[in-house]
């Protein structure tokens, strides 16, 4: 049902981009600068579209490191072209989707995990502060927030977690609330099509650190991947800025009857499909079982 809908695609050569392109391979996909208000007035009016789906956003390259150095082109990308598409789509009345963080806590929330209401309390990076500023403004208005974290999936693509991690020499050993992406396109599909908004935790239940998920690869995928274990106390060797570790809860999700799979069963199904995407894993294997 949702293919049904005209969807409007800012950011469509982007990694989330291309995901929610997965789920509307019609959906058109302007080249323009959101921080242009009027390239965005003609472009709606163009193609009066049911649904806009913001997928524009800096994060930085090759990590948030990169917005420490850039904090105009952050705010531009992250603050100011979010505003601009909420001026135009209010005034057409276009129901619309933009992609927001959960890197914008630190912590476990005494246990519970952050709520789609709690107030956001990491301070540690310039993209999480103009995540957490964008966050507040547009949750007052109709607007739907698909909040993620350090989405992964089973390509080779650069950006996902998974193929990032595995070129580090030392990997954080943290919980962290992280997100499977073909399970967060099935749930953004139900959301939108249930023209929902507000703000939505969209994470795997269960937690996980990168220093575990390397374990399983090793496991997995590359018996001969070699990797250190790095500590919380030791981010500041490698990380120019802070980054956030936390923990999200997704009762909301669970409320309305939207179901991801555990974390650890998304991760290892991730894992099979990049072990099968690279044939010397089998071959590892097979000489190290001999």
């Amino acid at each position: 049902m949702c293919c049904a809908m005209k969807v409007l695609l800012f950011g469509a050569g982007g990694y989330m981009g291309k995901e929610f392109q997965k789920l509307f391979p019609d959906a058109v996909a302007p080249s323009i600068d959101i921080t242009d208000g009027n390239a965005v007035a003609d472009v709606l009016d163009e193609h009066k579209p049911d649904v806009v789906i913001n997928a524009v956003g800096k994060t930085g390259r090759p990590n948030i490191d990169w917005c420490e150095e850039h904090k105009e082109e952050t705010v531009r990308g992250n603050i100011t072209g979010p505003l601009i598409l909420l001026h135009e789509c209010n005034k057409r009345d276009i129901y619309w989707v933009h992609m927001g963080s959960g890197c914008i806590y630190e912590g476990d929330n005494g246990g519970e995990g952050f709520s789609e209401e709690d107030p956001a309390n990491y301070r540690g990076s310039f993209y999480s502060r103009t995540k957490a500023q964008c966050d507040e403004i547009l949750q007052g208005f109709p607007v739907l927030i698909l909040r993620l974290r350090m989405p992964f999936d089973g390509s080779a693509h650069p950006r996902n977690l998974i193929s990032k991690i595995s070129k580090y020499p030392r990997v954080l050993d943290k919980e962290n609330s992280i997100t499977y992406l073909p399970d967060f396109l099935t749930v953004a599909g139900k959301l939108i099509e249930g023209r929902k908004t507000g703000i939505y935790n969209i994470v795997n239940p269960g937690t996980m650190s990168p220093y575990r998920i390397m374990e399983m690869y090793k496991e997995i995928v590359d018996p001969s991947h070699d990797f250190e274990r790095l500590t919380l106390d030791d981010l500041s060797d490698v990380a120019k800025t802070g980054r956030s570790n936390c923990i999200l809860s997704t009762e909301k999700l669970a409320a309305e009857g939207l179901e991801m799979q555990p974390v650890e069963e998304a991760i290892k199904e991730a894992l099979n499909a990049i072990a099968g995407l690279n044939p010397s894993s089998t071959l590892k294997r097979i000489f190290l079982d001999f």
